[in-house]
């Protein structure tokens, strides 16, 4: 399954395509007193074709988790793109949606719940863990963010820029809670730790977990402003 080539088909068709509507259809339909984008609409009509193609392939890939991912993070980057350069209007049919539907968006949530988990593992196994990436750079590393602290915060950061294009709110708030989980599951994680450490209260690991507790407050206090 390779979901990559259709989304960048259209992707194609509609780059190769915009010219031709602006310059030859456009004009047509301005004469003719419509108020139809006739680029848009095209771009509207391939996406509908998409959305078929998607409602065909999920059903067959829901239970890969490897295939599943690979065609969300395929249908992200499509609509990102779809967005972004090609000026695609949030009001018209979307693969989010198709995301969006229970069977589809519940696996979504446990696949982005499993990989994060495995992310957290490897990061807090790492070597690097409880040192500063920056440790050398006195003026950028005021906080002495050990690397775990801030790989886990960009994980959270990763997460909400997959979700935040989500059609309703409802759904956000399902991918804000997992969010949660993962923010918990993180703590018990640092508390585990810290009681290894009780014996060196101030040794370099134990501080370096008091340091992580402080950013992770810190810039969650910031995103509290992010609706």
């Amino acid at each position: 399954n390779e979901p990559e080539w259709y989304l960048t088909q259209v992707l194609m068709w509609i780059g190769n395509h915009s010219k031709f509507l602006d310059d030859k259809i456009q004009p047509i339909l301005d004469k003719a007193g419509s108020s139809v984008n006739a680029g848009l609409e095209f771009s509207r009509a391939l996406v509908m074709l998409i959305l078929e193609k998607l409602s065909a392939d999920i059903p067959c890939l829901l239970y890969d988790d490897t295939l599943f991912c690979h065609l969300v993070d395929e249908v992200l980057l499509f609509e990102r793109e779809l967005y972004s350069v090609h000026g695609y209007l949030s009001s018209f049919p979307s693969c989010m949606h198709i995301l969006s539907e229970e069977s589809c968006f519940q696996r979504w949530l446990t696949v982005e719940k499993k990989f994060a988990l495995q992310k957290m593992d490897s990061m807090l196994s790492s070597e690097a863990a409880w040192i500063s990436q920056y440790k050398d750079i006195t003026d950028v590393d005021e906080m002495k963010v050990p690397d775990c602290a801030e790989t886990f915060m960009t994980l959270l950061l990763v997460i909400t820029d997959r979700y935040k294009n989500l059609p309703t709110a409802s759904r956000k708030l399902q991918f804000l809670g997992l969010q949660k989980e993962l923010v918990d599951d993180f703590r018990i994680r640092l508390t585990q730790v810290m009681k290894e450490e009780t014996r060196a209260s101030l040794g370099f690991r134990y501080c370096a977990i008091l340091n992580a507790v402080n950013y992770i407050a810190t810039v969650l206090a910031d995103w509290a402003d992010n609706v």
